[in-house]
């Protein structure tokens, strides 16, 4: 029988998923999508306090959030502060958040509307992902560009000449953070 070669702890998983997915998505309140996000709000003041993100809701509206993300050590973006907007689609955490820059960036795989290309936004987006998670990522590219991907050529270009780079930024990031 096939059932004898099932795995007990992947068959309880499993049920417990089909039992969650009956009530997330068609919800009209979007009460299990909203305690998802206070559950992953209360997680990221707890466990990522101190790492350079943060998130909150904006206006008390738990499906739009404001982050901010900190450059990361002994990179062009170290002690600089990026404003991100966080938006959850009612399907969440099945789809992913539409994250954009909000603090204008000078990045490879940033525009200048602030659209992100990262794979884990689009079509290796997991549920398994949270907030925290999607923030450390963003941090991690900030240093780590994909360059082979861009959005911004410009920056892809401008990437091997780092002093020049960093110039970039820093009049970009200034001009914005002035006004």
């Amino acid at each position: 029988m096939a059932s004898q070669n099932l795995d007990p702890a992947l068959a309880a998983a499993a049920a417990r998923r089909k039992d969650k997915s009956c009530d997330s998505p068609n919800k009209k309140d979007g009460h299990s999508v909203s305690t998802r996000l206070q559950k992953e709000l209360m997680s990221l003041m707890m466990k990522c306090s101190g790492k350079g993100i943060s998130a909150f809701p904006e206006d008390d509206n738990i499906f739009k959030w404001i982050g901010t993300i900190e450059g990361p050590a002994e990179s062009v973006y170290e002690s600089l502060k990026y404003k991100l907007s966080l938006e959850f689609p009612s399907r969440y955490p099945h789809v992913a958040p539409t994250v954009k820059f909000v603090t204008p960036i000078f990045h490879p795989n940033v525009d200048n509307d602030g659209n992100i290309c990262l794979d884990i936004l689009k079509e290796k987006w997991s549920a398994l992902y949270d907030v925290g998670s999607l923030l450390m990522s963003l941090q991690i590219l900030l240093g780590e560009p994909n360059n082979d991907s861009p959005l911004n050529v410009q920056a892809a270009e401008l990437w091997t000449n780092q002093a020049a780079y960093k110039k970039t930024v820093l009049e970009k990031y200034h001009k914005a953070t002035s006004k």
